[in-house]
């Protein structure tokens, strides 16, 4: 009993011909073709106008009828309500995405900011297993400072660590740029560098969904923070 067919077929069964529904059978489209709560009501209605004094509707059939049309409704319900739920603990309102600011958070960048103790630490996403991966890091004119050799990674996350002391022994303040690459044999590995840098403010994109303003990098997706500290 949930479609237009079963409405028309009770009402026929009844003696009653809905013309209304056979006029617009063509016009109607696949969504308006389900049974609705006052629809069941008026065909209930209907049914007991319509019944024979001699041989009534049998009761324990009716009372199973509205049962099971209640428990639908209910279901029906029940599934919007939590559709409602998951989408509101899903979306990340900007009174969340505010707790990032004054933070660091590691995502995929070029430019990274020395730690209180000196030097960076960073992480390098490979796409594939690489038999070299270096790290160069250079100032903000383009020195080369220190290039670190990580050796043979597999694919997957790698991390680095520079104590901020260059090749001729002294110490850099930064800011830094980070450059990654990776190779297996003589084939370039697909490589992208995360580096830690802190969060200035929020900002509503044209979405309406909130995104970090991150120094050194600019606009954030909150998807694409791999790590906050």
């Amino acid at each position: 009993m949930t479609t237009a067919s079963t409405f028309d077929s009770t009402l026929s069964s009844l003696g009653i011909t809905n013309a209304a529904t056979a006029n617009k059978a063509v016009a109607s489209s696949a969504s308006s073709q389900t049974l609705n709560q006052a629809d069941f009501l008026t065909l209930m209605t209907a049914q007991l106008k319509n019944q024979d004094p001699f041989n009534p509707v049998d009761n324990t059939q009716m009372i199973a009828q509205m049962a099971q049309f209640s428990s639908v409704a209910g279901i029906a319900q029940m599934n919007t309500t939590l559709t409602g739920i998951a989408t509101k603990l899903g979306a990340t309102s900007t009174s969340d995405a505010m707790a990032y600011v004054g933070k660091t958070v590691l995502t995929a960048g070029s430019t990274a900011y020395a730690r209180a103790s000196g030097g960076v630490n960073g992480k390098i996403e490979l796409a594939g297993d690489a038999t070299n991966v270096d790290v160069t890091i250079a100032d903000a004119s383009g020195n080369v400072l220190k290039t670190l050799s990580l050796g043979q990674q597999a694919k997957g996350t790698v991390s680095y660590d520079w104590d901020g002391t260059t090749d001729t022994g002294t110490t850099a303040a930064g800011p830094f740029t980070i450059t990654v690459g990776a190779r297996n044999g003589g084939s370039t590995v697909a490589a992208t560098g995360l580096v830690w840098a802190p969060v200035e403010s929020v900002a509503l994109s044209a979405t309406g969904d909130p995104t970090l303003n991150v120094t050194g990098i600019g606009s954030v997706k909150l998807a694409d923070v791999r790590s906050v500290g």
